[in-house]
């Protein structure tokens, strides 16, 4: 693995080194290196380096300096996360609720599994109900549209050991949505959804200072649209967004009781036949 030349190190005078805020790397957290003007989302976090990845998929590592990276337009030094013993007092998960003592110890998954739309369907809904899910042993995994949603169903073979919940964008009377969902009829699958026309609507806009989401013109397709509005562009929003996302306050109320559901029905499944 090849790293980015650290012209920052070569030239630093340490005498006059100005002291950077220390900013602690977060996975999707957007930086750029100062030395290259690399400009992307942090993928991967080591010992060794930082790993960015730009808006065409390039991926570039670079090693931890002092005042090496932007932040928000401001340089700053980044650091690593240093682990902690956790503190013997309750903790409140993202999605609301008191964390168990081994939350940080997933379960071994059950059979039955949470089917969501798309990854960015199934990356916000870990961020807020990770830790719930880790403990239940719940996995969530998308499905990448729902068009063949009944021969995937069946092809799962939902049971009282096995069952299925899943979360369908745009799920409101006389859309194409609800009328794939009516062509799954089985007592061991729910089908919830919420209204939006995509899971990013069911985030607040507020979170980005928004009072409401743009208006995107009909056939255009609704992400591209929306950071056409806004200035931006698919790769690098996408991650902002979600990590503005601290709990499920930050959730329209439609979305989180519709997942809420989900988790709560598979939950409910039985570990062995009674």
């Amino acid at each position: 693995m090849t790293y980015e030349r650290d012209i920052l190190d070569e030239f630093a005078d340490r005498k006059k080194a100005p002291a950077y805020r220390e900013v602690i790397a977060q996975m999707g957290m957007i930086v750029e290196d100062r030395a290259s003007g690399f400009c992307g989302d942090v993928v991967k976090i080591t010992f060794e380096a930082l790993t960015l990845r730009d808006r065409d998929n390039q991926f570039r590592h670079f090693r931890w300096k002092e005042g090496g990276f932007l932040v928000e337009g401001k340089p700053v030094t980044l650091t690593r996360a240093v682990a902690t013993r956790a503190a013997p007092t309750p903790r409140v998960t993202n999605s609301g609720s008191v964390a168990a003592a081994d939350v940080g110890r997933a379960k071994v998954a059950r059979a039955a599994r949470v089917w969501v739309e798309g990854r960015h369907d199934a990356e916000l809904i870990e961020h807020v109900w990770g830790d719930d899910l880790r403990e239940l042993g719940i996995v969530v995994e998308p499905l990448h549209g729902i068009d063949d949603l009944a021969a995937a169903v069946a092809e799962f073979q939902p049971g009282r050991q096995r069952r299925l919940g899943v979360l369908v964008d745009h799920l409101v009377p006389g859309s194409k949505e609800s009328r794939i969902a009516a062509t799954v009829r089985d007592p061991n699958v729910l089908i919830t959804g919420h209204p939006f026309v995509d899971i990013w609507v069911g985030i607040r806009p507020q979170v980005v200072g928004l009072t409401e989401w743009p208006d995107v013109p009909r056939g255009q397709p609704w992400k591209q649209g929306l950071c056409l509005a806004l200035g931006t562009d698919l790769a690098t929003f996408w991650p902002r967004l979600r990590n503005r996302v601290s709990t499920y306050a930050d959730l329209r109320p439609e979305l989180v009781g519709s997942v809420e559901r989900l988790i709560d029905f598979v939950a409910e499944m039985p570990d062995a036949d009674s």
